[in-house]
């Protein structure tokens, strides 16, 4: 165990290095594979992928990794747990890949075709701390064969097919989740900035993205946009200014209102996902109907984003993408399915 965590706390300390400036031909290496990962998949631009990297640091911090270490039981009867990834933002299933090698067990590997550079170089680095990480990490492009307990992230459509095809094994299937944000009209200009981050980090493709707002009655969406002007660059990336343009067209076509600020539309609906670069809202009376509103959904959200004047147990704004390292995906427990794993 001791050897595993050093080994990431070591990862951790590279990419802190890099982020700082560093250069060895490590560093010049993972800076030459960010320009791959865009010329890849065109949501992974630079800015977005050096987020996913600080999030990363964040999580490998020594003192947290040692204090999250804490909750793993050594195994005694190693398995192999198959990860299937996900491809929305970049390196999304660091958290899932650095559980399953804390326990001990071997992970198998998915990976997304929108993601498929980082994990790799990553474990790379890794085997460098620690070589015997290298018989740990497997990765696979068929089909997944010679598994013990399985974990995926998708779709709610290819969650079905994975419940009937992993159904016989120990799993963690992860549907379709989304954020939301309560606002109740009292909120500053800062905290409306806040809130853009939540909404438009990593362009608005995450499950702990906010697609979604709920506020009081006759509040007044101006002041939103008012709050999200310093966003506009989000437009000059194609793929968010293609979704856009053609959400907008098909709103026009259809004559449904919304209000337009020439990078977000904003639309009143009942509906919880929204479409890139489109914004829902919904309208509450009081604290009860919005209790209520967000009771009915709650098996559907990732985060709850407010302010100081909502009572609720929430996220802060601008904290949505920030996990830690003790934050698992829709709450359930990685470390506790890892530790049951006979």
């Amino acid at each position: 165990m001791e050897k595993r965590v050093k080994a990431f706390i070591e990862l951790g300390d590279f990419i802190r290095e890099f982020l700082a400036g560093e250069r060895n031909a490590k560093h010049q290496q993972l800076d030459e594979l960010i320009d791959t990962c865009y010329q890849y998949n065109g949501w992974f631009n630079r800015e977005n992928i050096i987020k996913a990297l600080n999030g990363i640091a964040l999580m490998l911090s020594e003192n947290d990794l040692r204090e999250f270490a804490k909750q793993v039981e050594p195994t005694e009867n190693q398995k192999t747990v198959a990860v299937i990834m996900a491809g929305n933002i970049p390196a999304v299933g660091f958290h899932d890949f650095l559980c399953v090698l804390l326990s001990g067990n071997k992970i198998l590997i998915k990976l997304s075709s929108d993601d498929k550079h980082l994990i790799p170089f990553f474990s790379e680095i890794l085997i460098e701390f620690e070589s015997s990480l290298k018989e740990q990490i497997l990765f696979t492009e068929g089909k997944l064969e010679k598994f013990d307990a399985v974990i995926a992230t998708g779709s709610s459509n290819s969650a079905r097919y994975f419940e009937y095809y992993f159904g016989k094994y120990p799993y963690i299937i992860r549907k379709n989740r989304t954020s939301v944000a309560v606002l109740t009209g009292n909120e500053t200009k800062e905290e409306l900035a806040l809130l853009g981050n939540d909404i438009f980090d990593y362009y608005g493709l995450g499950c702990r993205n906010v697609s979604k707002v709920f506020v009081p009655e006759r509040y007044k969406l101006d002041t939103l946009f008012e709050g999200l002007f310093s966003f506009g660059h989000v437009i000059e990336n194609k793929k968010y200014g293609n979704n856009y343009e053609y959400n907008r067209a098909v709103y026009l076509l259809n004559k449904e209102p919304f209000l337009d600020n020439n990078f977000l539309l904003i639309k009143r609906s009942e509906n919880l996902h929204s479409p890139v670069g489109v914004l829902f809202y919904e309208e509450y009376t009081g604290i009860n109907d919005l209790t209520t509103k967000i009771d009915a959904i709650k098996n559907e959200l990732q985060c709850l984003v407010a302010g100081r004047d909502f009572p609720n147990e929430n996220i802060v704004f601008g904290q949505a993408q920030c996990p830690d390292i003790f934050t698992f995906s829709d709450n359930i427990n990685m470390v506790a399915f890892l530790n049951n794993l006979k």
